[in-house]
C-alpha cells in the first residue's frame, strides 16, 4: 500500500494555527519529511520549523516567505513529492500551476473558496493528482460516506446538518456546506451554533418516525487535520492523474473483507 513507500518529501503552504499543528504531525511521521513551509509573512523567515515547535527532528523544514522565491525557484532548489495547503483561498495562485506542471501531488485543505474552482482544479488534475477537501479529517469524510449510505437506505427520513464553531467564526463552515451538498440539501438549511472556543463540531441527524440516528464528529485538536492530510498525500501515491475528494480515498476501505481489515488494524 502507499504508506509503505520510502520517505515522502512534503512542502507545506500556510503556517497559522492549523498549519503549525499540521507541521507537527508531519514531523512526527517517519514516512514523511517536511522539506519547507511557505507563508505570506516574512516573520519567522528562515527559521527551522522543528526548532520553532520544539520538536526533535533532523528534517530541514525551513520557513520561507512567498515573496522570497517564485514557486518554480523553490521547487528547483527544494523539490517535493507533494504540497499540502492549509493557507487562504488565494494560496493556490502561488504554487498550483508550477506543482501541476512538475507532477507534484496537491493536497488542498482550504475550507472554502469564494469562487468556483472547478475549472482550475480540472486543469491541474490533467497533469497531477489534485485533491481538495474542505475538511480533511478522516472522521468527517467517513461520516459523510456513512450518511450517504443511510440516505440511500432511507431516502424519506428527515435530515439535518448542524455545525458548531468558536464564537468569532462569522460564516457557515465549508465542511457543513460540503456535508449538505453530499446529502442533497440546500446550503441555507445548515443549522449554525457559535459559542466559546469550539474548534469544530458537525452533526448529521436522521429523523425517523420511531427512531433517531445521529452521526457526530468533534475536532478535539487541530492535529486531526494533519493526520488527514498525511493520509491523503500517502494514498495519492500511485494513483492516476485526476481530481480527488477525500472520500474517494476512503471508499475502497468500505469494500475490503473483514479479515483484511483486521490485519490492517493489528
Amino acid at each position: 500500500m502507499a504508506w509503505h513507500q520510502p520517505t515522502m518529501k512534503v512542502g507545506l503552504i500556510g503556517f497559522g494555527k492549523t498549519g503549525r499543528s499540521v507541521a507537527s504531525v508531519i514531523l512526527d511521521n517517519p514516512d514523511v519529511s517536511l522539506e519547507w513551509v511557505v507563508r505570506r509573512s516574512t516573520r519567522l523567515e528562515h527559521r527551522s520549523v522543528p526548532e520553532y515547535l520544539g520538536v526533535d527532528s533532523t528534517e530541514p523544514g525551513l520557513i520561507y516567505s512567498s515573496s522570497e522565491f517564485t514557486a518554480a525557484q523553490l521547487l528547483d532548489r527544494h523539490p517535493v513529492d507533494a504540497i499540502i495547503d492549509f493557507s487562504s483561498p488565494d494560496g493556490v495562485n502561488y504554487y498550483a500551476d508550477e506543482a501541476a506542471t512538475r507532477g507534484v501531488s496537491i493536497v488542498c485543505a482550504v475550507s472554502k473558496f469564494h469562487w468556483d474552482m472547478s475549472v482550475r482544479f480540472d486543469r491541474w488534475a490533467c497533469s497531477t493528482r489534485m485533491l481538495w477537501s474542505p475538511n480533511i479529517t478522516i472522521g468527517i469524510n467517513f461520516m459523510l460516506l456513512a450518511a450517504q449510505t443511510l440516505r440511500t437506505i432511507a431516502p424519506c427520513a428527515d435530515v439535518e446538518v448542524v455545525e458548531e464553531h468558536f464564537k468569532s467564526k462569522a460564516e457557515v463552515s465549508g465542511t457543513a456546506l460540503r456535508l449538505a451538498d453530499g446529502l442533497g440539501l440546500e446550503p441555507h438549511s445548515v443549522k449554525v451554533i457559535r459559542a466559546g472556543g469550539i474548534i469544530g463540531t458537525h452533526e448529521i441527524l436522521f429523523g425517523f418516525p420511531f427512531q433517531t440516528v445521529r452521526l457526530r464528529h468533534e475536532s478535539i485538536s487541530r492535529e486531526a487535520f494533519g493526520d488527514g492530510a498525511v493520509f491523503a498525500a500517502q494514498h495519492l501515491v500511485g494513483l492516476p492523474n485526476g481530481f480527488y475528494r477525500m472520500e474517494d480515498l476512503l471508499l475502497p476501505y468500505f469494500s475490503r473483507p473483514a479479515a483484511e481489515l483486521s490485519q490492517v488494524v493489528a
